[in-house]
């Protein structure tokens, strides 16, 4: 059983005409792949906002997130440092994946290659409320760590 669709209006940009739309590469992916629109050699610890060629124009109540290919992580180190990317329903630029290069050696991005996923999300948007007390749990004010790992085996 397939989730909704969401239509997502996208216009190709001149230097991404002939460039695939992202598109899910099986049926139970999450997330689309979309590519590079162009040339780039990032070397070890560079950042480089990666263009796609497309600009969207997500409906509202949604975003768009932009997730690492797990291979390129695994593989070569290269990953989206801000994980996840988020795409806000109101900005009507060009999509560019910033990547950062983890690696060890320079890695090659060429016209065409898959550099991230896309994932269509709905939004939740929160609203503040002030309060004099919150309500007492386990936890309590126990921060990083707290939960468990060193603290739990030291303990």
């Amino acid at each position: 059983m397939h989730s909704p669709e969401i239509p997502v209006l996208v216009k190709r940009l001149p230097h991404g005409l002939d460039l695939p739309l992202p598109a899910y590469a099986t049926d139970g992916a999450a997330g689309m792949d979309v590519v590079s629109a162009e040339d780039i050699d990032l070397a070890p610890g560079a950042r480089h906002a990666v263009a796609t060629g497309l600009s969207v124009a997500i409906p509202a109540g949604y975003e768009i997130q932009v997730r690492p290919r797990s291979g390129l992580a695994l593989k070569h180190g290269v990953t989206v440092p801000n994980t996840p990317g988020t795409i806000d329903s109101d900005y009507r630029g060009e999509l560019k994946v910033i990547l950062i290069n983890h690696g060890s050696d320079s890695f090659s991005i060429r016209r065409g290659d898959r550099v991230a996923q896309l994932v269509v999300a709905p939004v939740t948007r929160g609203i503040w409320v002030e309060a004099d007390t919150l309500d007492q749990t386990t936890r309590g004010e126990g921060g990083f760590g707290s939960t468990g790992g060193l603290a739990a085996l030291q303990g």
